[in-house]
């Protein structure tokens, strides 16, 4: 499938490059106005097409466009795809808001073209290991969740759009970070509505340090973290069971192998990619065998539900219900001086 990314920094360089191309799909066009990460797409793709705008982008017979640009143009280069034809996949967040979010999805559904939003998270090696051992019974009822994206950057990256623009621009960890701790939130435990929030600026950029409660329709209360001024973090997960706790400490390996140069080829990876996981009962600790993790398997999924052989991996109704939390979350934050 011919594809065209929109943006190549972080997120269109080491995420969604290397996983289309390692599932098989050929980039042929890449959108953006950097001279550096122009330059940067030649290296990774000596054939491919390099365009400094979205139009020029979705003119050259696209089957997908991979939205990877700032939050801010999201919905600008969205549509464009949209009006173009051509099924697009929006990084997260897809919104900036719940208006945006819903107004992208909207747009989708008139013009008949698919939409949909990288929720990539939902495919670390935790997030699959989870689903298991939840579906096993191992912890009993569960009651609690504690899930986080912590660490400790107390000085402010001036370069950084994402540490410096306003929440009205796209900047911030509630946009950043938060999104992938309740889009598998909710994957794990079902629908959600916001208990209470804090959503705080520490170093005088965009929001710093977001933790959001959420009750979960099956009772479990899920408590997330997404900060960057946090001087000793916590375990990466803790699901608290009847008959015990799974404690998982460390992050998925795989952006550590993105950012690396790995390429997953065939949509596999050809190194190990799980977390350590471990089942607490008290004094009693007991280390299980993890699940790989596969990022791929997003874009995998993608290729499928274009030939209509699947459904496509993220349904919309999540990503509005993220986009939904996010905005109360803001809204009716604590504000903690």
């Amino acid at each position: 499938m011919r594809v065209g990314i929109a943006g190549y920094g972080l997120a269109g360089r080491y995420f969604h490059a290397p996983l289309l191309k390692g599932c098989g799909y050929e980039v042929v066009a890449i959108q953006t106005s950097n001279a550096e990460r122009a330059g940067h797409a030649v290296t990774d793709f000596p054939d491919v097409k390099v365009v400094a705008t979205i139009e020029e982008l979705v003119a050259h017979q696209l089957d997908l466009v991979v939205v990877a640009s700032a939050n801010l143009v999201h919905a600008k280069h969205a549509f464009a795809a949209i009006n173009a034809g051509i099924p697009v996949v929006v990084d997260k967040p897809m919104g900036r808001t719940f208006a945006e979010t819903a107004e992208i999805i909207s747009a989708g559904e008139r013009a008949g073209v698919p939409v949909s939003t990288f929720f990539n998270r939902r495919w670390d090696s935790d997030a699959l290991t989870i689903k298991k051992v939840l579906a096993s019974g191992v912890l009993g009822t569960i009651h609690r969740m504690d899930s986080r994206f912590e660490r400790f950057r107390p000085e402010l990256n001036k370069s950084s759009w994402r540490e410096n623009m306003s929440a009205a621009d796209g900047g911030g960890q509630l946009l950043d970070l938060q999104p992938h701790l309740i889009s598998t939130a909710i994957d794990w435990f079902g629908k959600a509505e916001l208990v209470t929030s804090t959503v705080r600026t520490i170093r005088g950029g965009a929001d710093d340090d977001a933790v959001l409660v959420l009750k979960h329709d099956s009772g479990v209360l899920s408590i997330l973290s997404a900060s960057v001024v946090v001087g000793a973090p916590g375990p990466r997960i803790r699901i608290l069971g009847s008959a015990g706790a799974l404690v998982i400490n460390e992050l998925d390996p795989q952006e550590s192998l993105l950012k690396s140069g790995k390429v997953p080829m065939g949509g596999k990876w050809d190194v190990p990619t799980k977390s350590k996981t471990f089942i607490h009962r008290g004094d009693k600790v007991e280390e299980i065998v993890g699940e790989d993790g596969n990022y791929a398997t997003f874009y995998t999924l993608v290729a499928g539900a274009i030939a209509g052989t699947n459904p496509w991996p993220i349904s919309n109704d999540d990503a509005l219900l993220v986009a939904q939390i996010i905005d109360q979350a803001r809204n009716n934050a604590l504000h903690v001086q």
